[in-house]
């Protein structure tokens, strides 16, 4: 099919368009090292975890997140900040390494935990009303004894400045 008939097919179909903008505008590799910030997990004993995380603020680098990593560091991982609270769901299309998803409440509470997960899996990963969303590499949260009902002090919580 020829340019022409594509793009009239397309403006015969108003819902075909946003799928294909959608489609031209799929992430093909990984994006670049984003901005990082310090965030601690501490236990539910008190200990304190730190970690140095990128930051997944843009619409752009939400739908791209970790796609295309080889691995995960071990005191890394990266922040999806939704803004608000709201309905968390993730999958791990073109996502190489399998990650541990912690699903944080407004006030840094971790509400959920998906670990281990499937890469290049296209099941959704429910987690529930989250203000955030964590990725971290797989294992982490048991390796650390991480739990929910755990506390994740960062600045979108207001309680780590």
């Amino acid at each position: 099919m020829n340019r022409r008939r594509l793009l009239a097919l397309l403006a015969a179909t108003p819902l075909a368009l946003p799928v294909a903008a959608r489609a031209l505008s799929e992430p093909t590799g990984p994006q670049p090292i984003l901005p990082r910030e310090k965030l601690v997990i501490v236990t539910r004993d008190g200990v304190h975890h730190d970690f140095s995380v990128e930051r997944a603020t843009t619409v752009e680098q939400q739908m791209t997140g970790l796609m295309f990593r080889p691995s995960v560091p071990a005191d890394g991982g990266m922040l999806f900040d939704w803004g608000a609270e709201r309905e968390s769901e993730m999958w791990m299309k073109n996502t190489l390494a399998s990650l541990d998803m912690l699903f944080i409440g407004p006030d840094g509470t971790i509400r959920r935990i998906a670990e281990h997960t499937v890469p290049q899996s296209l099941a959704v990963i429910d987690g529930g009303k989250a203000r955030a969303t964590l990725e971290l590499a797989a294992g982490t949260a048991e390796r650390l004894d991480i739990r929910v009902g755990d506390k994740v002090l960062a600045p979108e919580f207001g309680n780590l400045h």
